[in-house]
């Protein structure tokens, strides 16, 4: 399957998270602040992703995160909306790539690039377990 032939440049998404405790940092690290974690924020940067062209996707093809370049630009505390947008910017035969932001209510917390691998989930899932 060619990416090329579904997915197009400009294709978005956007979500919205109140932050709750278990995504901060705090949460998993005791002695550290309870602040959105960049773990979690890269998570819904990677969901908005995936978002942006999964109902686009033939049925069992699926994508996957493949790489990662992001800046966590502030703290946002528990309680805070978090609006996380995606945009498509590029597209190769198996690969998407993104732009990617996040916002809270205050001022833009995080931005950067994310790109995603097109997968047949049989195929992958018969070579998993192949070892």
């Amino acid at each position: 399957m060619d990416a090329r032939e579904f997915i197009k440049v400009g294709m978005s998404a956007e979500r919205t998270l109140v932050v709750p405790p278990e995504r901060t940092v705090g949460y998993f690290l005791k002695h550290m602040p309870m602040v959105y974690a960049t773990p979690m924020m890269i998570l819904e940067m990677e969901t908005a992703s995936g978002d942006a062209i999964n109902k686009y996707l033939e049925p069992g093809w699926v994508t996957v995160g493949t790489e990662v370049d992001i800046r966590h630009l502030a703290a946002t505390p528990v309680g805070a909306t978090v609006r996380t947008t995606a945009k498509v910017i590029a597209v190769e035969r198996r690969v998407i790539r993104f732009e990617v932001e996040a916002f809270d209510d205050k001022r833009r917390i995080g931005e950067g690039r994310h790109a995603r691998g097109l997968i047949n989930l049989e195929a992958f899932n018969k070579r998993l377990a192949a070892g």
